[in-house]
């Protein structure tokens, strides 16, 4: 195989290779990259067994077509040391060398057979859904704050994508918690009537991320019964689907909180930061002291002192004293788009409820913290 190609073209691709290839593998193979060449294409395949990148780049020169594997990082990290808009020109001198050639400088890098690599079936029977990039990035953003990091409930560790519905209309919802906080957000959907809900897992979902934050070509998802695949232009990402049943979230979002606090949410989390900068390992809560116009926030750390702030705010009630994780409180203000944060209490030990009034599909569920 032989084909020359663009520095920029093919490290783009391999940027989105890296967040997938596992560093350190118990099967060298999957640590591995697939270059194939073929129709005219030349196609980039990694894996980690649980989640597929597939990538096409038709910007390339094919001399000889033949297919090879080879360390993802290496080949990244050579890439990233070549100058910008630089020609590769690529060999394959035996079937575990290939020879990469740029201005002045020659490498030979191991490769190992295709004939190990992990081949798929990509049969997907489930209706396409176009998504809008934008909107389901926004979606993915606001819900992966809450992801749990526990194994032992391993349901928990992913978004769970549904379909809702609400004033006659069709929602397609993302929902996560830790069971210390819960995000949910949802963007309309047109015309989807047969989707499977799904649990998407974290790893995945980071992906998901980084390659919308790149790329705006047009997205779709499908699913099959264990699997969801996305497209987007050339490439696609098939991922493994948690299996594991999601619990009822709606039974633990407030709905007779009656006492609202609005704060800024900007001057919330400036505050936030400051006060909880006392606390070394950020394991000491924030305590709120809400009155009608203003909330004294203070966080006391047996080991390193204590911090007080006050800021204003407007509250409809009489006195209440709360107390939050301060990181959860700031990752849930920090999505918040409005220029107010809103949320609903009841009293010192119940479920609040955050809303964004500038994004009516997205809400916040946070428990309190007993100091």
């Amino acid at each position: 195989m032989q084909f020359i190609v663009k520095r920029d073209t093919l490290l783009k691709s391999l940027n989105f290779v890296q967040g997938i290839v596992e560093k350190k593998n118990t099967l060298p193979i999957l640590s591995n990259v697939l270059l194939q060449l073929k129709d005219n294409k030349l196609s980039i395949v990694a894996t980690d067994l649980d989640i597929i990148f597939y990538d096409e780049i038709a910007d390339v020169k094919i001399i000889k077509e033949g297919s090879t594997t080879t360390s993802a990082a290496i080949l990244y990290d050579i890439l990233r040391k070549i100058s910008s808009n630089s020609e590769l020109n690529f060999e394959l001198k035996s079937q575990n060398k290939l020879n990469l050639n740029s201005v002045n400088a020659n490498f030979n890098l191991l490769c190992l057979p295709i004939d190990n690599f992990p081949t798929f079936a990509d049969e997907f029977e489930g209706q396409e859904v176009p998504l809008n990039n934008s909107r389901f990035l926004k979606l993915l953003n606001k819900t992966k704050i809450s992801i749990s990091n526990d194994d032992t409930r391993h349901y928990l560790n992913g978004i769970f994508l549904h379909l809702t519905q609400a004033h006659g209309r069709n929602f397609l919802t993302g929902v996560a918690t830790d069971s210390h906080r819960l995000s949910s957000s949802s963007l309309e959907v047109e015309g989807v009537t047969n989707f499977s809900s799904l649990i998407l897992p974290r790893k995945t979902v980071f992906q998901l991320c980084s390659l919308l934050v790149d790329t705006s070509d047009q997205l779709s998802m499908q699913t099959s019964d264990n699997k969801v695949k996305f497209t987007l232009g050339n490439m696609k990402l098939i991922s493994k689907v948690i299996d594991g049943k999601f619990p009822d979230y709606k039974k633990v979002v407030p709905s007779t909180n009656d006492k609202t606090l609005t704060v800024s949410s900007k001057d919330f989390i400036n505050s936030i930061e400051r006060v909880a900068s006392v606390s070394l390992d950020r394991k000491e809560g924030v305590k709120l002291a809400i009155n009608k116009d203003n909330v004294q926030l203070s966080v006391n750390s047996a080991n390193s002192g204590e911090g007080n702030e006050k800021i204003k705010a407007q509250f409809s009630s009489e006195n209440l004293n709360i107390s939050f994780n301060s990181k959860y409180l700031i990752d849930i203000a920090s999505e918040v788009e409005d220029k107010n944060l809103k949320m609903n209490l009841k009293d010192s030990i119940s479920p609040v409820l955050i809303e964004d009034v500038s994004d009516k599909n997205s809400y916040y569920v946070i428990m309190p913290m007993k100091i």
